[in-house]
């Protein structure tokens, strides 16, 4: 198994853009079977509206008709892409386990103590996928895929990932934390890797669903139904603080 992870927001507290004042970072976890089934199908999207399989589907771009996707700016072919593309999420099979944190609350509480955003996200999410894992099976491991996003942010992601790894959480000991998860590796986004943009998919409409209160949203509605769930709540989904 895999989980791949994509944010949504800057993970920066010093400066806060008080439009989108949220920073979450979104997991979608796959079985090895799934994860082909979802490549097979978002491929045959890619065909279908730019026959090959070559574009990468990137929230930011989509959203503003940008590189590959002008093809948008034709209002019926964007509503029946939006169509497609809320359809290939909503029948794969994967779990999203997501951390969001509230950046204006997070620094008014802990002051100069407040921790990187990517950082209390991070260790929220590795618990939770601890807790998943445990649901589906007593022997599954799975291991964490991110997207590059620098030599210095992604050092200390692998530090901070180890650190949690080694020591655990206050509910995940370490020993248990290892047996789950077995590393982490980054890809770039130039690589088409399918799960990471399942992921990055995923993280836009679940942090606008926080920040735009109440507003409707398909997308959001379908990523929310994906998130790891137990006796009725929500466990998937943490918002801090």
């Amino acid at each position: 198994m895999q989980m791949f992870l994509d944010e949504s927001g800057d993970h920066g507290l010093s400066h806060i853009d008080p439009n989108f004042p949220l920073f979450l970072l979104c997991g979608c976890l796959f079985s090895d079977d799934a994860l082909v089934a979802f490549e097979e199908k978002m491929n045959a999207l890619k065909r279908k509206y730019w026959n090959t399989t070559d574009v990468i589907l990137y929230s930011r771009e989509i959203r503003k008709c940008e590189g590959p996707f002008q093809i948008l700016f034709d209002l019926l072919l964007k509503e029946q892409f939006y169509n497609d593309l809320n359809v290939l999420i909503a029948d794969a099979d994967f779990t999203v386990i997501a951390a969001a944190i509230d950046k204006e609350k997070h620094i008014k509480r802990y002051g100069k103590l407040a921790h990187d955003p990517y950082d209390v996200s991070l260790s929220f999410m590795m618990e939770r996928f601890v807790f998943c894992l445990d649901e589906i099976d007593n022997a599954s491991s799975a291991q964490l895929i991110f997207e590059k996003r620098g030599y210095k942010e992604d050092t200390q992601i692998t530090s901070h990932f180890n650190a949690i790894r080694d020591a655990g959480t206050y509910f995940v000991d370490g020993e248990r934390m290892r047996s789950r998860v077995t590393g982490c590796h980054f890809h770039a986004k130039m690589e088409n890797i399918v799960g990471l943009q399942c992921a990055d998919l995923c993280a836009y409409p679940l942090a606008r669903s926080i920040v735009l209160k109440g507003e409707p949203s398909k997308a959001a509605d379908i990523v929310s139904e994906k998130v790891y769930t137990k006796n009725g709540k929500q466990y998937g989904f943490k918002i801090f603080p």
